[in-house]
């Protein structure tokens, strides 16, 4: 597979998100890739709220693998990154995601949006959507769809400046 050029997949996602936006929509990024995307949305659509005009949704305490992962988040120290700086409550939310795969995270994600409320509306847009769905989630809006081997891991990486970069990993080396 050819590499593939995060900042330019960003500006098609950012053409995209801007078509998904109703009227009083809010940004909610699934943390911590889809949380990094909707920051830079938020600043680069000039949405109402500025800077902290953007949701995060963590999607650990709904996962259907908790019991096995446990509450850990990137900060190694269990605390839970979801921050909504607005009423849920009939809102039009248009929620935001790195790589979409199997749809457990999307579902989780859904499922802690609404311990906040009854969103008007639910609008899924992601960077990658990499097929091998498990669950019926499609994302209204997909910057790339691809085909990778179960086996392989997309993550979106972010730089001190911003700047968006993918790395590939092999699960079965991670493993070793």
């Amino acid at each position: 597979m050819p590499p593939l050029d995060a900042e330019a997949l960003y500006q098609d996602l950012r053409q995209g998100v801007q078509a998904l936006l109703e009227p009083d929509a809010v940004l909610v990024g699934i943390w911590s890739g889809g949380a990094w995307l909707a920051e830079r949305l938020q600043r680069d659509l000039a949405l109402p709220g500025g800077d902290k005009g953007y949701g995060v949704l963590s999607s650990t305490l709904h996962r259907d693998d908790f019991s096995e992962r446990g509450l850990v988040t990137r900060d190694g120290k269990g605390t839970d990154p979801t921050q909504l700086p607005f009423a849920i409550e009939g809102r039009h939310v248009v929620l935001v995601d790195d790589v979409l795969f199997t749809g457990r995270t999307v579902r989780a994600a859904v499922n802690e949006l609404f311990d906040f409320g009854r969103p008007a509306s639910v609008v899924l847009a992601v960077l990658v959507d990499r097929g091998g769905r498990e669950l019926p989630v499609a994302a209204a809006y997909a910057a790339a769809s691809i085909e990778l081997p179960a086996t392989q891991r997309l993550s979106l990486a972010r730089a001190d400046d911003g700047a968006f970069s993918f790395t590939l990993t092999d699960k079965t080396s991670e493993q070793a």
